[in-house]
């Protein structure tokens, strides 16, 4: 339990010789803004030092009054909070501002913060712009809900949203419900009777083992994005945590040969992935260790370009993305007989339901071996 804060009103003389309140803090509370803790937060409230008439002596009085009954508000808050007692006052709080600072949290995950900033706009289009806590029910969730599965799309009015778009969007709202009713903003997590949207199975592409010796074997016009790529079939790394990959990361034992520790960007989980000596040969010579080891590589319309001409020129008419060599590897473990444990752990799933989308397409493929043999 935490500590019950003080709330004090102050004055302090400003420099056009009015009187500024503000509020103290005792023990100090966490700013979310300024990112630090602070004793101080002013409310925009003013008095005259030296009152010349009865206006400004009745303005000073009225002030006086505001100032107090935003200092009781606060220090009822802080208390609540304490206590882990629901804040009586969130009702009137603006849960647009809320959930926009749920994204800037997310900045520092590229993929996650877009899907995030997404979210917010579509809430911000069903609410047109203005959304309290004491708006966001039940029947709010059902409601929006029902506007991501009919509404278009943001850049164009002639597009339907995507059902793993929908489904995506109404997570992000969930979830962001669940964490404003574990900080004590809700009495009740509204969704929590609310039905997801499903994800729609998507075509997982990925490469066959003919294919990547091919890529292998083809310039690129971009070697460390080869490099890159190449590496990331063989260990099944998300572009994200390739890019931000440093000598600091890999390490070598007698016993367990090479292996690499890092922080997944997506998931923020700390994994320690084994990996192959050919793989290990893709990372060039050791260098210092703050050094990126795949120093050059950058996210852009040009890459995933060069990317293209790359596949096309290895003869390969499939349309690849970069994450499609994380799908390789999952693809090509399950085929070679690894089990499906230990591939969800490998590519650090939180979920083995997640890494059974790879399990069907294997499954698919097997079925169409067997439909080729015919009488």
């Amino acid at each position: 339990m935490e500590k019950a804060i003080k709330v004090r009103l102050r004055e302090q003389k400003n420099k056009s010789g009015r009187i500024s309140l503000y509020l103290d803090f005792y023990p100090p509370i966490y700013d979310a803004d300024k990112k630090k803790e602070t004793r101080r937060k002013f409310i925009n409230i003013y008095l005259y030092e030296k009152p010349k008439d009865r206006i400004e002596k009745e303005h000073n009085q009225v002030a006086r009054m505001k100032a107090e009954q935003i200092r009781s508000e606060y220090e009822l808050r802080l208390f609540n909070k304490s206590f882990g007692l629901v804040d009586r006052f969130a009702g009137k709080a603006d849960f647009l501002a809320y959930f926009y600072e749920k994204v800037r949290k997310r900045y520092t995950s590229k993929g996650n913060y877009d899907n995030w900033l997404s979210t917010y706009n579509y809430l911000e289009a069903f609410t047109d712009g203005k959304c309290l806590f004491e708006d966001v029910d039940e029947k709010f969730c059902e409601r929006f809900r029902e506007y991501l599965k009919t509404t278009t799309t943001i850049k164009s009015k002639w597009t339907k949203l995507s059902q793993n778009s929908q489904h995506s969007y109404f997570n992000k709202f969930k979830a962001a419900l669940k964490e404003a009713f574990e900080e004590k903003l809700f009495v009740e997590n509204p969704a929590r009777r609310v039905k997801g949207i499903p994800q729609d199975e998507t075509h997982r592409e990925f490469l066959t083992i003919e294919e990547i010796r091919a890529l292998r074997d083809t310039v690129c016009e971009h070697p460390v994005l080869k490099s890159a790529a190449l590496f990331s079939a063989l260990t099944g790394l998300r572009w994200s945590d390739i890019m931000k990959l440093t000598w600091a990361d890999v390490f070598h034992s007698v016993v367990d040969g090479y292996y690499i520790r890092f922080t997944q960007q997506k998931t923020k989980g700390a994994e320690i992935l084994p990996i192959s000596e050919q793989a290990y040969c893709l990372l060039g010579e050791p260098q210092s260790a703050k050094e990126r080891i795949f120093a050059g590589l950058k996210y852009s319309a040009y890459t995933n370009l060069i990317l293209a001409r790359w596949v096309m020129n290895a003869g390969i008419r499939k349309k690849i993305t970069f994450h499609c060599f994380r799908h390789t590897y999952a693809t090509l473990q399950l085929t070679m007989g690894t089990d499906i444990y230990t591939v969800s752990k490998l590519l650090g799933h939180r979920q083995l339901k997640t890494t059974e989308i790879y399990a069907k397409v294997i499954d698919k493929k097997k079925i169409e071996a067997a439909s080729r043999i015919q009488l």
